[in-house]
């Protein structure tokens, strides 16, 4: 099927995008020393969500005029399935920059500087991920398979424990200390500084290095899982790119009450067996794109239950 995206379609969603990073910029002072408060991430997470919602809606209402009422209601619930899904990866992408921030000791007020220029950089490269997936499944079908087995192979590993992470053991971490000059403190909001006309490198550059890479390794994993539901360009870009735009505002609230949802790995782990199931058997049997929603978001909803329970039950034992 074509891609139900034009070229004006593409324009509205890049003003949209640009507008909303504007105002988080200059409105919200994105870019200077401000600790957020748990009621100003909650509430620009409710205005993200509000967001994508909407442009849902005004894709709903173009397709059903344009196109036909069944192509509308197949296509705006791929992009909430889509939506729904990227949102909910990336919860395992929080934790690790809640790691990244405890390991350099970066104040909350620094915090947000680093994210900022870290989703920028994600949404360009998320961008050439993207294009290049779908050009790829288009030219070789045969790919969806691997990122089947891939997806299947993810979520079965994340049933099982894993090791701790260690950032003293990182790979990149210990490359860069030994390439770079490395000044030992902070210095404000300065990703470099200068002594004795020297330049180094402050902790903030390394730990902005670092929030870049988790969410490539991470983006390994989401956007195979989200062609897996369409390889329609408009739609993975449009709600994999809402769902990153929220993470700021997602990751204050979850560094609050991120260890609330202890369980919810496992249900992530079932989603992306789910997928991969759906990818693989998908010649024989379609899965339709409303139960495929309904499963994303009852998995999802049970593991929240059940970990509220979980946490529960341990406090009253404690």
């Amino acid at each position: 099927m074509q891609s139900v995206g034009v070229w004006w379609m593409w324009l509205i969603f890049a003003f949209i995008v640009t507008l909303m990073l504007a105002i988080d910029l200059l409105v919200f002072k994105g870019g200077h020393k401000h600790k957020v408060s748990f009621k100003e991430a909650a509430s620009w997470s409710a205005v993200w969500v509000l967001v994508s919602v909407l442009f849902c809606v005004g894709l709903w209402a173009y397709l059903s005029h344009t196109v036909g009422m069944a192509v509308a209601n197949e296509q705006s619930l791929l992009f909430l399935t889509a939506y729904l899904l990227e949102k909910s990866l990336a919860v395992d992408n929080i934790f690790v920059w809640i790691l990244i921030f405890s390991y350099f000791t970066i104040p909350v007020e620094l915090q947000r500087r680093v994210l900022l220029y870290g989703i920028l950089g994600a949404i360009v490269l998320r961008t050439l991920m993207v294009f290049s997936g779908s050009w790829l499944i288009n030219e070789f079908s045969w790919i969806l398979y691997l990122f089947a087995a891939f997806l299947i192979f993810t979520g079965i590993k994340m049933l099982f424990p894993e090791r701790e992470l260690s950032l003293a053991e990182n790979p990149l971490l210990r490359f860069l200390k030994k390439h770079m000059r490395i000044s030992d403190h902070l210095i404000g909001e300065r990703f470099f500084t200068r002594k004795n006309g020297i330049l180094y490198a402050t902790p903030l550059f390394l730990a902005l290095v670092l929030v870049e890479i988790s969410d490539i390794v991470f983006a390994v994993d989401s956007i195979p899982a989200v062609l897996a539901l369409t390889t329609d360009p408009f739609i993975v870009l449009t709600s994999n790119l809402f769902a990153i735009l929220g993470l700021r505002a997602m990751y204050f609230l979850m560094a609050d009450i991120g260890d609330k949802f202890s369980l919810l790995k496992y249900g992530l782990a079932v989603i992306l067996v789910f997928i991969g199931v759906k990818m693989l058997i998908a010649e024989w049997f379609e899965i339709p794109v409303l139960l495929s929603l309904c499963v994303v978001l009852g998995v999802l909803t049970v593991s929240i239950l059940l970990s509220i329970q979980h946490n529960k039950t341990t406090n009253y034992v404690d």
